[in-house]
């Protein structure tokens, strides 16, 4: 049996159990009572990993949650059709499927063997973890014109192999390749 979870012990970026589905905490407020014989709430915002909704709940401290059945595994990503964006699990060498409703905006991070971790709940893939950044090359972006400094404009506006468009510095051109955060979908430097 799955260990139980108080709500007073989820700190960020835990992973527990609620109504039959599994989340992932977001960020935690802690509110002592200021009178006698108040209750301790706690505020959690939680991401719901197979809806991708993402809300705001107030729990008693006592209230108790059960471990998710939730196991990252080791993946490469393979390529994507119209069923969907298909990686490799490196332990098992199976094809895991998630479809294109799973991947959302997360697609245009992919490029062919980019080595990610598979979060699977019950046995079934539901999503996808990316390393802090991902190397990309820059397909299209206008060329950096001398004087455009002086304007306060130092960025310019690229789009990438895969469709995603991330301001860049002047100096970066077309065919180079750069780090894009895959938090903040922001340049990180040339890769």
């Amino acid at each position: 049996m799955p260990a139980l979870i108080e709500a007073i012990e989820i700190k960020r970026k835990m992973f527990f159990e609620y109504e039959d589905a599994p989340y992932h905490c977001l960020d935690v407020e802690i509110s002592k009572p200021t009178a006698r014989g108040g209750q301790t709430l706690v505020r959690l915002k939680m991401r719901n990993l197979l809806t991708r909704a993402v809300f705001d709940r107030t729990f008693k401290a006592a209230d108790k949650f059960r471990e998710p059945d939730l196991v990252t595994v080791p993946a490469t990503f393979l390529y994507a059709d119209a069923g969907g964006h298909h990686f490799m699990d490196q332990e098992t060498f199976d094809t895991l499927t998630l479809g294109p409703d799973v991947m959302g905006d997360d697609r245009l991070l992919l490029v062919d063997n980019l080595q990610v971790q598979i979060q699977k709940y019950n046995g079934n893939p539901i999503g996808v973890q990316f390393p802090p950044h991902v190397e990309l090359a820059v397909a299209y972006t206008e060329p950096g014109v001398r004087g455009d400094t002086a304007s306060g404009g130092v960025t310019k506006l690229a789009r990438l192999e895969t469709g995603l468009e991330i301001r860049v510095p002047l100096f970066i051109k077309e065919g180079e390749r750069v780090k894009v955060h895959t938090e903040t979908r922001e340049f990180a430097g040339r890769a």
